[in-house]
């Protein structure tokens, strides 16, 4: 079973993801919290997956995503954010989130991406990832004009490619016949190379680089 935190000021929102998540066999919401007490439910239940929402009074999201990304084995955390995307998005992607998804997300896509996040794969709501992929490269301008994949083995482009896709570890490793541990291995060393701190982050460097589109 994917364990899931649900994060949000509002109580409409948490119980409407409850609902949807709950109706998958594989995935269970072990808890649902505002800002204020997410940090302790994540505590006390350890999901896999935290769905956190960036604009609350009580607890703003970046605190909770950092002190989050600090604990030991960290959740997945990726962000629920509403049509116009937040100034904080590219602060968000920086500090480690692993996804965005819209509060509207079509009921039937909505576990599938769970699913995908909890694989260690990459989701951005088609509607925000327009948005997600320019203030990041805007924010990239001022690097190098080299592009940092030129500095990747053809083996490492190869699992970032798979990776920018959004496979799992598993699903790479199965397509280009290396164990699940080689797969981390390498993922770590491509991370490393393009001085990036997710997996989301490596997607979007892949696609600045012309890996993917």
């Amino acid at each position: 079973m994917i364990r899931v935190v649900v994060v949000d000021d509002e109580a409409l929102v948490r119980s409407g993801f409850e609902l949807i998540l709950r109706a998958a066999d594989d995935i269970d919401v072990v808890a649902t919290a505002s800002g204020a007490q997410a940090l302790d439910r994540v505590a006390e239940h350890a999901p896999d997956v935290v769905l956190l929402d960036l604009r609350m009074p009580d607890m703003d999201g970046l605190t909770i995503l950092r002190e989050l990304r600090r604990r030991p084995n960290p959740p997945v955390v990726a962000i629920l954010t509403t049509f116009g995307v937040d100034e904080y998005v590219a602060t968000a992607l920086r500090s480690g989130a692993a996804g965005f998804l819209l509060k509207d997300t079509d009921p039937h896509q909505l576990p599938h991406m769970v699913r995908t996040l909890a694989k260690g794969g990459v989701v951005l709501s088609p509607a925000v990832a327009r948005t997600v992929v320019e203030g990041f490269l805007a924010g990239e301008a001022h690097k190098s004009a080299s592009s940092p994949v030129a500095r990747l083995s053809e083996r490492e482009s190869m699992v970032l490619t798979l990776m920018a896709d959004g496979l799992s570890n598993r699903i790479i490793g199965s397509k280009l016949h290396l164990s699940v541990g080689t797969v981390k291995d390498e993922v770590s060393t491509i991370l490393g190379k393009l001085g990036v701190g997710n997996r989301v982050q490596a997607a979007l460097v892949a696609q600045r680089g012309g890996l993917v589109k």
